[in-house]
């Protein structure tokens, strides 16, 4: 069974159009891994300029074996160098009881 997931990317400084462009990248590339299933990935951006995505995970073991994939460690590496992940509830929008965002296209 599949797994919805939703994660908050924090550009750092001067990397937010570097971190949406690897986060379009995200989703097909956990795809070639066989790691997520075909749902379309919904990437957005708050108002402080933190990336949204959502997307579905093939399943728990896909999600483990994400830890242990040489290309998904690289891919995570390049994460880390243009961002940090937030937690959701730190975002302005979480407060209101339909949390609006930007699409990313």
């Amino acid at each position: 069974m599949g797994q919805i997931v939703i994660v908050a990317y924090k550009p750092k400084p001067g990397k937010a159009e570097a971190l949406k462009v690897l986060t379009k990248t995200h989703v097909p590339r956990l795809k070639n891994e066989g790691l997520v299933t075909d749902r379309k990935a919904i990437i957005m951006e708050a108002a402080d300029g933190t990336v949204i995505e959502v997307f579905e995970w093939l399943s728990q073991e896909a999600i483990n074996n994400a830890h242990h994939n040489p290309a998904v460690l690289q891919m995570w590496a390049e994460y880390a160098e243009v961002c940090d992940y937030v937690p959701l509830n730190t975002l302005a929008e979480a407060n209101n009881m339909f949390a609006g965002f930007i699409p990313v296209d």
